[in-house]
């Protein structure tokens, strides 16, 4: 038991100093380790997980080999605020988690799939002390200028996106502008057509109304002379 809390206590001390490093799992026994993190931490892990194959006497990623990663704040009953799974491959899978309170939590990787399985009881002479996943785990914890530095290029293909749609809304706003003027425009040549259509039918509708008045006197005048003849 003190040989593997000493071993823990040493694992520990390379994680936070941000150092890569490897170990071996034997079938889908889980390998956990434990950080005591102060509040607000941020702690970002990259691993790759290799199935050893006894054709080539070495270890190479497999789809046939999985790595759950867990992490529990076990000063809280074990809540877990981290669980992923992910297949082996070429390149390194990442977790990421900032620890919302101070405290001890645990880390744990466990493989799984017909690789684990199947090399779960492989032992070598070459390593006896081995098992048959080998993981290899690279952890950075509160080194946010590590972590903006391996992000810088997502950083920037997010920053030209938000310039690009910037553009965008302006490019919007500018012809929504242009739009408006063209309607005012518009509806001012409306309202001086209409008032000249009304202005037109008032006068119409006087000459018509002089007219008429006019005529119902030449024929009254003429009644009245015809009666008097």
């Amino acid at each position: 038991m003190y040989s593997l809390l000493a071993t823990l206590v040493a694992l520990s001390s390379l994680f936070t100093s941000s150092q890569a490093l490897y170990f071996y799992l034997d079938g889908t026994s889980p390998k956990c380790f434990y950080e005591d993190l102060p509040k607000d931490t941020l702690v970002v892990g990259t691993y790759k997980a290799e199935a050893y194959s006894p054709q080539t006497q070495s270890f190479h990623t497999t789809p046939d080999l999985s790595i759950q990663v867990t992490v529990e704040e076990v000063f809280d009953n074990d809540h877990r605020v981290v669980t992923q799974t992910t297949t082996s491959s070429d390149t390194y899978s990442k977790f990421t988690f900032t620890a919302a309170d101070p405290g001890l939590h645990r880390l744990c990787f466990t493989p799984s799939g017909p690789a684990a399985i199947s090399v779960g009881g492989w032992f070598s002479n070459a390593g006896a002390t081995m098992g048959g996943v080998k993981l290899t785990v690279d952890m950075a914890i509160g080194a946010t200028s590590r972590i903006e530095s391996e992000d810088k290029s997502k950083i920037d293909n997010i920053v030209s996106k938000v310039k690009e749609l910037n553009g965008r809304l302006t490019d919007i706003r500018r012809e929504q502008v242009f739009q408006r003027e063209r309607e005012a425009e518009f509806r001012d040549q409306s309202e001086a057509t209409n008032a000249k259509i009304v202005r037109w039918t008032l006068i119409q509708l006087g000459v018509l109304g002089v007219t008429c008045a006019w005529q119902l006197s030449h024929l009254r005048a003429f009644f009245i002379k015809q009666k008097l003849t």
